[in-house]
């Protein structure tokens, strides 16, 4: 998908232009030392409503990960809604994604209560973010304050969206349910069937907004598991200050485009624009790796802005 970039883009700042044109693509980053296998890893786990801890290893994808999880605690992969990284509670801000710290401790959250809302469509926008696992179940990752879906208490972040005006959704991914939700007439009632985590810890609060991306900067030096839609798990440092501001922006931009957050496909997306001189070679790179998202012209541009912005310096 070359971009056909060249030229096109009149409204462009002037500053998006330069950066396009002029910048030098950063030198690829050193070859890390050989680290252990990532198949011989172990992480502890529970299931965030309570269990023992259990063990898994010999994994190299979320699909994987939430098989070996489901085989320790003998239940149906499936019932897995999502998993969070060193506390049992529905904090949006510990999913867990495209990495997991050598010592985290993983968190399982499974299918709980189902129920059934009615909602009359008001707003072209919903004010709903969509996330998913990765394994086809996509959920609520955040609710903007004030928006239609703010004020029908029953809907919550963390429910998992099954049906939407009674089509199963189960097996959408994240930006495939936000569009279907996106399209829905405005002026008609439309119809969900939601699930939502299992409590039993505590009581979770009944209408938490989500919220950003953690401001504390992750800790250097510390390795990672990084887990791969294609190919091998593979044990990394973690990213770099720059790496980290990128993906953030990357992942706002996600949500701004198509109404999701997923820090794992803006962790790819850096990835794949890492040692890339212009915008055509990282729309090809997006193809090679993401070609299913058929991303538009203008969100690879800003996607392509904001590392080099990142690479500047000039992401806060």
């Amino acid at each position: 998908m070359p971009l056909g970039l060249r030229g096109r883009k009149k409204d462009r700042s002037k500053e998006t232009f330069r950066l396009v044109e002029s910048e030098a693509a950063a030198p690829a980053p050193a070859p890390l030392a050989p680290a252990a296998s990532a198949s011989r890893l172990q992480f502890h786990a529970q299931l965030a409503h309570g269990s023992p801890t259990g063990r898994v290893e010999g994994f190299g994808s979320a699909r994987e990960l939430y098989a070996k999880i489901a085989e320790a605690f003998g239940i149906d992969p499936a019932e897995i809604m999502f998993c969070t990284l060193n506390t049992h509670k529905a904090d949006m801000d510990k999913l867990l994604g495209a990495q997991i710290g050598l010592e985290d401790f993983i968190f399982a959250h499974i299918k709980g209560q189902r129920k059934e809302v009615e909602i009359l469509k008001t707003e072209d926008v919903l004010g709903l973010t969509i996330t998913d696992n990765g394994t086809g179940c996509a959920f609520i990752k955040r609710i903007k304050e004030g928006s239609l879906m703010d004020q029908t208490k029953m809907v919550c972040v963390g429910d998992h969206i099954e049906t939407i005006n009674g089509k199963n959704v189960s097996d959408c991914r994240h930006y495939e349910v936000a569009k279907m939700l996106k399209d829905l007439e405005k002026g008609q009632k439309f119809k969900l069937e939601l699930i939502e985590p299992m409590k039993a810890f505590e009581k979770l609060e009944p209408r938490s907004k989500g919220g950003t991306l953690p401001e504390a900067k992750i800790s250097r030096g510390r390795e990672t598991l990084r887990l791969r839609t294609k190919g091998p798990a593979t044990v990394e440092q973690m990213p770099t200050e720059v790496e980290e501001k990128a993906i953030k922006k990357v992942d706002e931009l996600l949500e701004t485009y198509m109404g999701i957050r997923d820090i794992e496909l803006a962790a790819t997306m850096v990835e794949a624009g890492r040692d890339k001189k212009n915008p055509d070679e990282f729309a090809v790179a997006l193809d090679e790796t993401l070609g299913d998202f058929a991303f538009p012209d203008e969100f690879v541009f800003d996607v392509w802005g904001a590392i080099g912005d990142a690479k500047q310096g000039r992401l806060e």
